[in-house]
């Protein structure tokens, strides 16, 4: 007897549910009509779209971050090294700003108002209480757009604790600071630190007491996930074809390795302050805890669980010491370099980390593919970058702003655009919103469009 197969389709057991990719078994005809049907964006061979935001805090070392020419025979520079192989992937966008990150007669707290404005293009109202005011980010407005074709609507991330109150910032709320995605002016969305808690509920299924019993079973039996789905994995072999049975087994291998690392990470408890406030169970190493993050976000995008994410790697004004890579000092220390030397070289490599990890996130999605036979990375959009260039001086304008992917082939890729004048960020997140098939007038503070990345 045959069972139900479709592009959503579950492997399920007792309080477990592993999603499955997209095969070519199921080619998501399904998914193009539901598209059509609600006049979004698919790619010209129907798979979905997918958009990530990743966040990294505290400026750069300007000089080690800008790159030479433009067009596409400009010249990487040092800090994007670990990314050359994936040159023809991205588009390196120069002079977007945020406005609405400066001052404007609020005074200090520029690291609030950068973490604040990034996805929002809005100047956060500076208060401690509860009285937050912010504004819709764009990761939000795409989700609620898209999804409702997806059983998480966004996924949030974070490699930071979570907080929603408190001072953090120069008078300002710590909400501004630890949230990167808000669904209204007024509520920000928690994002998920915990690797655990964050597999938990991808691979979690059916009603709160079976998903309680199977984690209960699963850690007195020690038993993988997959134990419990596999009756079903075997009878949706039977039916694939023979490139898709090597997709599944590959697929499941790769989750059983993740469980693996959620695991290991669980008995390492606390790992050294790092000067934020750390989850118990998370990895004692900074770059694992941000791999396995990614892992997991590759997953949530290979099987259609969500279509848009947001990844916090560290707050702005995160003082977290990098001893992994020789640098003991404080991350926010060292951006106020005051153009020495010494602190510069320090925030350099910092960068240089910052961008490693972007590269294994890169390169983790162009070895997917989806149905069509294109890699993941092929259809998707993933937007990395910061709210300040220089921290020294707190500068809000000429971001560190890369957009990876190809939007299904939308997007123009393996060049450099120096767009010539200060332009509001809004306009990238218009652009970006369009690829989607989301058209609005305006967002943030927006003042019209980019047209030079599709």
């Amino acid at each position: 007897m045959s069972i139900e197969i479709n592009r959503r389709h579950f492997l399920r057991g007792l309080g477990a549910g592993i999603a499955l990719p997209s095969m070519e078994t199921f080619l998501p005809e399904r998914a193009m009509a539901e598209a059509a049907k609600n006049g979004l964006a698919v790619t010209e061979t129907g798979m979905p779209l997918r958009t990530a935001f990743l966040y990294k805090p505290n400026g750069v070392n300007v000089e080690k971050w800008t790159p030479t020419g433009t067009g596409k025979d400009y010249q990487i520079n040092e800090t994007l090294k670990p990314l050359a192989g994936f040159k023809n992937d991205f588009h390196l966008l120069s002079k977007l700003e945020h406005k609405n990150g400066t001052s404007g007669g609020d005074g200090g707290g520029d690291h609030a108002r950068a973490n604040a404005s990034f996805l929002t293009g809005v100047r956060p109202y500076k208060t401690a209480g509860a009285d937050i005011k912010l504004g819709l980010s764009v990761d939000q407005a795409i989700a609620q757009k898209i999804g409702h074709m997806t059983r998480l609507s966004s996924l949030e991330l974070s490699c930071d604790g979570v907080r929603k109150s408190g001072v953090c910032d120069s008078g300002y709320s710590c909400a501004y600071q630890f949230n990167l995605s808000w669904r209204s002016a007024v509520t920000p969305m928690t994002p998920e630190s915990n690797p655990r808690l964050v597999f938990e509920r991808l691979f979690g299924a059916g009603s709160k007491e079976e998903r309680k019993q199977g984690f209960d079973q699963r850690n007195e039996q020690q038993q993988s996930i997959l134990d419990f789905v596999m009756e079903d994995a075997k009878k949706l072999n039977s039916q694939l074809g023979r490139n898709d049975q090597h997709k599944l087994d590959e697929y499941m291998t790769g989750i059983r390795e993740i469980e693996k690392r959620v695991e290991k990470a669980k008995l390492f408890g606390l790992p050294e302050d790092p000067g934020v406030p750390t989850p118990a169970g998370v990895p004692g190493s900074y770059r694992e805890h941000i791999r396995l993050m990614l892992d997991m976000l590759v997953l949530a995008f290979e099987t259609d669980s969500t279509r848009v994410a947001s990844f916090l790697l560290a707050h702005d004004g995160s003082n977290r010491s990098f001893r992994e890579i020789g640098v003991p000092d404080g991350h926010h220390t060292l951006s106020h370099h005051r153009q020495k030397k010494e602190s510069l070289d320090k925030l350099a490599k910092i960068d240089l980390f910052y961008s490693e990890q972007v590269a294994y996130f890169l390169e983790k999605l162009s070895s997917k593919k989806d149905a069509d036979g294109k890699s993941l990375l092929h259809n998707s959009m993933v937007l990395w970058g910061g709210g300040l260039s220089d921290p020294d001086r707190h500068r809000h304008n000429d971001l560190p702003i890369v957009l990876a992917g190809h939007g299904g082939g939308k997007l123009k890729t393996g060049i450099h655009s120096d767009l010539g004048k200060d332009t509001p960020m809004c306009n990238l997140f218009l652009s970006m919103m369009d690829q989607v098939g989301i058209r609005e007038e305006r967002f943030g503070d927006s003042d019209g469009r980019i047209g030079v990345i599709s």
